[in-house]
């Protein structure tokens, strides 16, 4: 009986293919990726028991230990809205092409009055040469901003929008400036915001402590 021969299945990988699929993948997760937003100055937050992840598009205060004022406006959505309420509350008479310039800085750190003068300027004042947005008890510039915030939020769950308010403030703050900011949130019937901390360990022997380790 004449012996028949089964050709083997190849098993050989099509590499071009493989390299295309790893292509692909890797393109998916550096486009998927969210960048951490940048940081305005380097501030050194208290520490918590509990730190809970901030959320996407936050809108963030930041506080420095001298006492100076940032705002970051996360969510790109709503940026251009918030700047159009201020330039027309303010009566600031920014043009369509400085608005558009002012839209795409990272941060607030100035007061109304040097608004205009600065996108007119070529050159960027470094975030560490701001003079910060007022906050004084005389001079509370944080209200309108919050005002501003609020209105470009209108119909959006005030639940939602109390997630989204961040204060950072650095560890060496002094309260009035923290004051100042908590009668901004006030005055536009806010009563809710979130402070950034750094995580740190539960104390041993604590009421929580104790707690965690019987579960």
């Amino acid at each position: 009986m004449p012996k028949v021969k089964i050709p083997r299945k190849s098993t050989t990988i099509d590499m071009t293919a493989m390299c295309d699929v790893a292509f692909l993948l890797l393109s998916f997760f550096i486009l998927a990726t969210k960048q951490k937003p940048p940081e305005v100055l380097s501030v050194t937050p208290p520490a918590s028991v509990s730190a809970k992840a901030a959320p996407d598009k936050s809108i963030l205060i930041t506080l420095t230990k001298d006492g100076k004022a940032f705002l970051m406006l996360g969510d790109e959505t709503k940026k251009a809205d918030i700047l159009n309420n201020i330039n027309t509350d303010k009566a600031l008479n920014l043009s369509p092409a400085e608005l558009a310039k002012w839209t795409k800085a990272p941060f607030v750190g100035l007061p109304f009055n040097m608004i205009k003068g600065s996108l007119a300027s070529e050159k960027e004042i470094p975030a560490n040469q701001l003079p910060g947005i007022p906050v004084d008890s005389t001079d509370n510039q944080m209200v309108d901003w919050i005002r501003a915030v609020v209105k470009a939020y209108v119909g959006v769950d005030q639940r939602k929008l109390q997630e989204m308010l961040l204060v950072k403030g650095d560890n060496e703050a002094l309260y009035p400036t923290f004051k100042n900011i908590k009668q901004a949130f006030k005055k536009n019937e806010i009563f809710k915001f979130r402070i950034v901390t750094n995580g740190e360990a539960v104390p041993a022997g604590s009421e929580l402590y104790m707690k965690g380790s019987a579960n």
